[in-house]
This record gives C-alpha cells, structure tokens and sequence, in this order.
C-alpha cells in the first residue's frame, strides 16, 4: 500500500514538472525598447516605443520588430497588444502601460510588468518571477 501511494505521489509530481517545463518553452517575451539590441533602456511607453525586442524562455534575443503603432494618435495601446498577442507574445515588458492596453492584455491573457533599466536586467527579472 505504501508502495502504491509513492509510486503515484511521484507520478504526479513527474507530470507537475513537466507541466511547469512545457509551459517555460512557451514564454515568449516581448520588452518594448528604446532601440534594437539587449543592451538599450526599456521603453516608458508601452504601446508607443519604437522597437519591441522578442525573447524566447530562456532568455536570448529571437527577434526585432518595429513598433507600427509608435506614431498612432489614438487607439495605439490596444491594437499594440493584439499585435503582440497574434505573433504568440506571453509576456510584455515596458516601463509603463496605459490602462487601455493593460485591459487587452488581461483580455488575451498576455501578462505585462512595469521595468526600468536595460532590457537584458528586465528580460532575467522576468525570468526569475521578480
């Protein structure tokens, strides 16, 4: 019987850290930035930045997009999210997000966080949960 219940305890914690694992390989971030390479400042402006540098799980730069929303008079944080949300985004990073925005993200299931500093100091922030 004891057997039983440890065989089956470990099961379930075996398929919890795969779970968790699977989930990693999905994270795709997104930081919005002040230029195109890891070592620029993380943007104040969410939605109008001009650049928006992609990051996979584990921390390596996969991608550089130009931002088509940076000149948008109105509606820039919303359609910025939906374009972000459509390429796969899991994860943004700006220093600050309108509530407009937020309110996409939340809606697409995209998790956002408030950052200063480089963009490579906020991608492993993220990263480790803080």
């Amino acid at each position: 019987m004891k057997r039983l219940f440890f065989v089956s305890l470990t099961i379930l914690l075996l398929c919890a850290v795969m779970a968790n694992a699977a989930e990693m390989e999905k994270t795709k971030i997104a930081v919005a930035s002040s230029d195109k390479t890891a070592k620029a400042s993380v943007s104040n402006e969410a939605a109008k930045c001009p650049y928006y540098l992609i990051f996979d799980s584990k921390g390596e730069l996969t991608g550089v997009i130009d931002n088509p929303y940076k000149n948008a008079s109105r509606g820039a944080g919303p359609s910025a999210a939906n374009f972000l949300a459509q390429r796969g985004v899991t994860i943004i990073i700006a220093g600050k997000f309108g509530s407009k925005m937020i309110n996409t993200l939340e809606s697409k299931g995209v998790a956002h966080f408030e950052s200063n500093g480089s963009v490579n100091d906020a991608v492993k922030r993220a990263l480790e949960g803080g």
